[in-house]
């Protein structure tokens, strides 16, 4: 899959919540997650690999009480990179209501992603 084509995936199975499978679909076995480095007990870490991205998501799913809503923008390609603007309003568990708001940044090779980087 060319990078435009992995965003448009990426894009339309997230429109259906669809995250595992884009994990499983899109990304790379070794796939690198960047997360910005925070002192926030509920910042989420940086990963090398599928097994541990996957630990990650788990984890940070499990620290949802209740979600109230969420979008993902459609991406924006450049090259082998792709971005996009996504977002959730949810309870988390500890924490109560909050907004999150990221640009999610992703490198392509060899028609899956290798990279991830998060701005919050």
């Amino acid at each position: 899959m060319t990078t435009q084509e992995v965003a448009n995936r990426y894009y339309e199975l997230s429109q259906q919540n669809q995250f595992d499978a884009i994990a499983t679909e899109l990304y790379s076995n070794d796939i690198v997650t960047i997360e910005p480095v925070s002192d926030d007990p509920y910042a989420m870490q940086s990963t090398v690999g599928m097994e541990a991205k996957m630990a990650k998501d788990k984890a940070f799913g499990e620290s949802i009480e209740e979600m109230h809503s969420g979008y993902c923008d459609a991406p924006i390609v450049s090259g082998n990179h792709f971005a996009l603007k996504m977002g959730m309003e949810c309870t988390m568990k500890g924490a109560g209501r909050v907004n999150m708001d990221e640009l999610c940044m992703f490198e392509v090779k060899d028609g899956k992603i290798i990279k991830e980087q998060f701005f919050y």
